[in-house]
């Protein structure tokens, strides 16, 4: 019950979702226009036998009313414990950081809802610790880093809630579906909120 309510709490509160639903005059505005520019992304945290912290921020430009693209970045931490509950002893740890970014599009077909797509490459490096439980305190620990490409295609849903601030709603999912993928073969659902400046 703890992990699903950490999951919840990640998922609803933790997550500053690009989510830039604002109406711009495309008459007035010829060239650059900084009223455009869009901020956003991913902040998650989740402490216990599962470990995860995420910073991943996001930067675009609203060039219409149908269309915003920009960059990501990506940066990760997390472990995990695997352990006997009755002794609490500790079998495996495995550590990871990921840090990468890539690109995003979006398209909005009608202005709450938008197509998106987020083609990304991510260096992924990873440990392993096995624990030897017979009371000899010795431990192996292996190491590997790796890159890994996604590509994230999904939708979402944005609403207005005052000004340029917006709040939403979107579902993702890896179509690479590389083994070592961060996202495995898993929907990513993102809530939260985006700033348009």
């Amino acid at each position: 019950m703890k992990r699903l309510l950490i999951c919840f709490f990640l998922l609803a509160a933790g997550q500053l979702v690009h989510a830039q639903y604002y109406k711009t005059d495309t008459m007035t505005h010829k060239g650059f226009d900084p009223s455009r520019l869009v901020l956003g992304g991913s902040l998650g945290m989740v402490f216990g036998d599962y470990t995860n912290v995420d910073v991943s921020p996001l930067v675009g430009y609203r060039f219409s009313d149908y269309i915003a693209a920009g960059i990501n970045v990506n940066a990760q931490y997390g472990q995990y414990r695997s352990r006997d509950i009755y002794s609490n002893t500790t079998y495996s740890r495995d550590k990871y950081t990921i840090f990468g970014g890539g690109i995003w599009g979006r398209v909005y077909p009608l202005p709450m809802v938008f197509v998106h797509i987020q083609p990304e490459y991510n260096f992924i490096s990873q440990s392993t610790t096995v624990y030897a439980n017979d009371g000899s305190n010795m431990k192996q620990t292996y190491k590997t880093n790796y890159s890994v490409p996604s590509l994230l295609v999904g939708a979402g849903y944005t609403q207005s809630v005052g000004g340029r601030v917006g709040i939403g709603i979107s579902i993702l999912y890896d179509v690479i579906q590389d083994a070592r993928s961060p996202y495995r073969s898993n929907l990513i659902y993102r809530v939260g909120a985006g700033l348009g400046f």
